[in-house]
């Protein structure tokens, strides 16, 4: 009886991990619209990495496509989002940072450290800091002074109509 349980969990197991991003639409559609104000209706999930683990810690970044310029109008009416450039915290934590003094970043990236986020070069960006010490109106630098993260990165690609969110939790 143990053998037949091991054998079930041993083929269940590809099966749950091969649908964590598989029901992730409506799951992350609700996230998604809940912390960027973004109505994703009509527009379609093109990939998923998360390697978020049991205690909540990890990466995800989860790009949606669309099929016109609905979701830029919303973006340009929120106040939140920004006009790209991304400014330097944005910066290090997508694509890193470099200088005399070194280097830092980038933080969300996949398991062999390469960006998840691709250049964007025409669009907005929005910054969540979602960490318990954070304070309205903190400078954002700050952000990467902390030991641990807990944000939010949205970039919207208004020439493809992408729009790229990703999580980093620590």
């Amino acid at each position: 009886m143990k053998l037949l349980y091991g054998v079930i969990s041993l083929l269940l197991t590809p099966l749950y991990l091969l649908t964590a991003c598989w029901s992730a639409p409506q799951d992350s559609r609700g996230e998604i619209a809940r912390q960027t104000g973004l109505d994703l209706s009509g527009g379609e999930e093109i990939s998923c990495y998360d390697t978020h683990s049991g205690n909540g810690d990890g990466i995800s970044c989860i790009v949606w496509q669309f099929p016109d310029d609905r979701v830029l109008e919303q973006v340009e009416q929120d106040a939140r989002w920004e006009p790209l450039p991304l400014d330097e915290t944005e910066q290090t934590l997508a694509y890193g940072i470099s200088g005399d003094w070194g280097s830092m970043g980038p933080y969300l990236t996949d398991e062999e450290g390469k960006a998840l986020l691709p250049q964007v070069e025409e669009g907005y960006s929005l910054l969540l800091d979602r960490h318990q010490e954070a304070k309205e109106g903190e400078d954002r630098a700050q952000i990467l002074e902390r030991y641990s993260f807990n944000l939010t990165l949205a970039l919207y690609d208004s020439g493809t109509n992408t729009l790229y969110f990703c999580e980093l939790d620590t």
